[in-house]
């Protein structure tokens, strides 16, 4: 009877553990079934068919900007997911969808209703300059001190990827004025430092190095430059969007805190080619005289800011409506970039993938190089390419992010609403 007991007992345990796996396998389901976000343009529908067991809490924002159902709603509406649900976009704004499923909640939705807007897909190669909000640290080392120890006295305190934003109570701009503080200073230096979003005070000593300099023994940076591509202006607004990811420092890569930036003219002089394990690179000269416009903003949906669009030799005209990617298909597109001189070409490509639920929203599509004239002088897609615009059925529908590096034809890219959004939030 002992032994029958314990059998049941094992069984049981067995029965519940499968339960308790199939439960969260089917949890698991509901969860990736539901988008992060879901975007509409004004005077849009868009309909969610998840029919999934669950509710949605909309927030109370949302009676200013949708209709559920073609009908009006109060504060705080409850909708169940079971059937076929109707967004109506009413007017301009984002509100929250919060989707709980037998009393657990799944996941906070992020609904944003985009102006029916036209933007002027630019595709124009530039010099890009960021300066940083503060100086990036990039590593720390030893002094030789005047008595021929060696010291390190950042040890335990600063690490790579720092943003130094004080010393003494100066706030910090560049490199140069960092090095006369040290100099001035006596036995330490007081720094404000931010690490991974927290702000704290940190004190360096100072070591005096072989000439009697003071050293703290820490390398960093202030700006960074190179060349990138325009992917829209916004004429309601007078904002450009650039890049269509965010500008990382080289070393740390970690996010550039942006303090602001330069738009300058560039010519593009030659490519190096992209070969498979080998990026290419769009070669250029940079006229840092020549302004084009200014940036505010880094984001991971790229680099936002004002342009001076008179400055712009041949700046286009032709106004495009963007493309929600639930309108996107898999096929022929194009997309429009500047690989020589300053001449913007539309060249073809074809849209392999469209991943509408990724959890990366640089990779939203997989974009292949079709276009013979543009293989025959990149090999596909290079670096300076990121924010080319691509158009589809006569709509701006996103940009070009990243390039495969085992396969340079292909690359990434970015759903427009998803830069347009980033736009709209700053």
């Amino acid at each position: 009877m002992g032994l029958l007991k314990l059998l049941n007992k094992k069984i049981l345990i067995l029965l519940l553990f499968i339960a308790t796996l199939s439960f969260s396998l089917y949890m698991f389901s509901l969860f990736t079934a539901i988008p992060n976000n879901i975007r509409l343009i004004y005077g849009s529908e868009k309909s969610l068919d998840f029919r999934l067991p669950a509710r949605a809490v909309f927030g109370p924002e949302t009676e200013n900007i949708l209709s559920i159902n073609d009908k009006p709603i109060t504060d705080n509406p409850i909708v169940s997911l079971s059937d076929d649900v109707t967004l109506s976009a009413l007017g301009s704004g984002s509100t929250q969808m919060t989707v709980n499923a037998f009393g657990i909640p799944l996941r906070r939705v992020r609904i944003d209703v985009l102006p029916d807007m036209e933007v002027i897909p630019v595709g124009r190669a530039v010099g890009v300059r960021i300066n940083s909000d503060g100086l990036m640290v990039l590593g720390i080392g030893p002094v030789t001190a005047t008595d021929g120890t060696s010291k390190n006295p950042c040890e335990g305190i600063l690490k790579q990827g720092d943003l130094l934003i004080y010393a003494n109570s100066q706030r910090l701009s560049n490199k140069e004025q960092l090095m006369q503080i040290i100099k001035n200073s006596k036995d330490f230096v007081s720094f404000k430092i931010k690490r991974d979003g927290i702000i704290s005070n940190v004190k360096i000593p100072t070591v005096k190095d072989s000439s009697g300099i003071n050293r703290i023994g820490v390398w960093v940076r202030d700006s960074t430059q190179g060349i990138g591509t325009i992917t829209y202006y916004n004429p309601a607004t007078g904002r450009f969007a650039a890049l269509g990811h965010g500008v990382q420092d080289v070393d740390t890569k970690k996010l550039l805190n942006v303090k602001g930036g330069f738009l300058m003219d560039s010519q593009i002089t030659s490519v190096r080619k992209a070969l498979k394990g080998s990026p290419g690179e769009l070669i250029g000269d940079i006229n840092t005289s020549k302004i084009f416009g200014y940036v505010k903003h880094n984001s991971n949906y790229g680099i936002y800011g004002t342009l001076e669009i008179g400055a712009i030799p041949g700046f286009p005209k032709e106004r495009y409506r963007i493309g929600l990617k639930d309108s996107i298909r898999e096929g022929p597109a194009k997309i429009l970039s500047c690989v020589n001189g300053n001449e913007v070409r539309e060249y073809d490509v074809f849209i392999e993938t469209i991943n509408r639920n990724t959890s990366d929203d640089t990779k939203g599509m997989i974009v292949r190089i079709t276009d013979p004239a543009l293989l025959a002088r990149t090999n596909g897609i290079v670096q300076g390419m990121s924010g080319s615009p691509i158009i589809q059925d006569g709509r701006l529908i996103g940009a070009i992010t990243h390039v495969f590096v085992q396969d340079p034809t292909k690359g990434y890219g970015i759903f427009i609403e998803n830069m347009l959004a980033e736009e709209a939030r700053h």
